[in-house]
């Protein structure tokens, strides 16, 4: 069998709104899911086990074990196709980790289709979603990709219409942070207060369907936003930094703590990236575009 190798993106959210925890502790989310030309690349080869190894940005941080997202997927679909889990699954990333981007929901992404085309299993992709809504949350919109508005825990997705090109500029912290640590200091900052069902904004949806880039900026928005700034206060420098030169919009993606900065083209995109890194206000910079597909197969 011949190596598969399938290329998903990073996703960002435009919006993200979250409601009170239920009584399983977890929170229902209306969210805005928008994929950016920044991947990882996950190939699946035969094998005799099971396997994984990592390669690239910040690979040593990846568990190799049955905890890995790729891992999960691959038992996953193998238990749902009656087929014997063997493959090793190579991955190259440059999503970062822990990084509020969903790196390993876009690897076990990529490892759905990978091993449906190595195994030869054939199943559809609103199976293929189905199984990819019981490894996690932010699993199938890796499938999905472009931008979609998703609801209940961020599973239930939508397609939205986003027209045009819009270019970002992310801003990479040297640590990352755990996305139950910071839903938990939400709580904490929350506490006492009644929280509204969350809902997606009528004013973003708008933007997006007219391509209005300076719109959409205004209108980005994240609840968790406070809490990953509380837990790690220096974002709120990285932030002041595209907002002083001049970006359209900021917002800590997911449960942080990447910035993403909107630019207004791709000119004013490198400016940003330029003054992002003089700053010192964060690890590393890099610049992409979006709306991207969901994952594809690049090479088997």
């Amino acid at each position: 069998m011949s190596p598969v190798t399938v290329r998903v993106p990073a996703k960002i959210n435009l919006q993200l709104a979250v409601g009170g925890p239920g009584e399983d502790g977890f929170h229902d989310i209306a969210t805005v899911f928008h994929a950016v030309s920044l991947y990882d690349d996950v190939t699946a080869l035969a094998g005799d086990h099971l396997t994984v190894s990592v390669e690239g940005e910040g690979a040593d941080l990846v568990p190799v074990d049955d905890s890995n997202l790729a891992i999960v997927a691959a038992l996953t679909l193998a238990e749902y196709a009656d087929v014997e889990p063997k493959a090793h699954l190579h991955i190259h990333k440059s999503i970062p980790v822990a990084g509020g981007m969903a790196g390993g929901s876009a690897d076990a992404a990529g490892a759905l289709v990978a091993l449906d085309r190595l195994w030869g299993t054939r199943i559809d992709r609103d199976e293929l979603r189905s199984l990819a809504a019981r490894i996690g949350s932010d699993v199938p919109f890796g499938l999905v990709g472009h931008t979609a508005v998703g609801l209940s825990r961020g599973e239930r997705l939508t397609p939205a219409l986003a027209r045009g090109r819009f270019h970002w500029v992310f801003a990479f912290a040297a640590e990352g942070l755990s996305t139950k640590a910071v839903y938990q200091e939400l709580d904490r900052l929350r506490s006492g207060s009644i929280q509204a069902e969350p809902r997606v904004s009528d004013d973003l949806m708008t933007a997006l369907r007219s391509g209005d880039a300076v719109t959409l900026g205004r209108n980005l928005s994240n609840d968790l936003h406070r809490a990953a700034v509380s837990l790690q206060p220096s974002l709120a420098m990285t932030l002041d930094v595209g907002d002083e030169y001049g970006a359209l919009g900021s917002v800590v993606c997911g449960s942080g703590p990447t910035c993403a900065f909107l630019a207004r083209d791709e000119e004013h995109a490198l400016d940003l990236a330029v003054a992002l890194t003089a700053s010192g206000a964060c690890r590393s910079v890099k610049s992409a575009t979006g709306p991207a597909a969901g994952a594809r197969v690049v090479e088997s």
